[in-house]
């Protein structure tokens, strides 16, 4: 089963409610040869997490319905299954001095940036 698991390509969790950026990052980052799996909001990310094999990374917008990236942050960083997971928070918000995660992008999203963000969380080099 490891072998297996080698083989697949790094899986990202998008958190984010915009439907329309949720879908950009979500295509993006398929079209680099990631899996990226869509939640539209902290809720949803963890019934979606407490289903499925830990990703390799998420990327968390902040200001949701439901479930804001702050609750969802601190939900994650409780559950021994899942703090280890690195975070990448793209948010409109210029003050990240309140953020716990890994890494902070400020909207409109570098996609560059991202991109290379995403490939050192991964370890890998994405596809052309």
């Amino acid at each position: 089963m490891h072998g297996d698991q080698e083989q697949e390509e790094p899986k990202i969790l998008v958190v984010e409610d915009d439907e329309d950026a949720r879908e950009a990052m979500v295509a993006l980052l398929q079209m680099k040869g990631y899996r990226a799996v869509p939640a539209g909001n902290g809720r949803e990310a963890l019934d979606y997490l407490d289903q499925a094999a830990a990703p390799d990374l998420i990327i968390l917008d902040l200001w949701m319905p439901v479930m804001d990236g702050w609750h969802f942050r601190s939900e994650q960083i409780k559950n021994p299954r899942l703090a280890h997971i690195p975070v990448i928070v793209v948010t409109a918000l210029s003050d990240r001095a309140d953020v716990d995660a890994n890494e902070v992008i400020i909207k409109p999203v570098d996609v560059e940036r991202l991109l290379t963000r995403v490939s050192h969380y991964c370890r890998r080099e994405p596809t052309s």
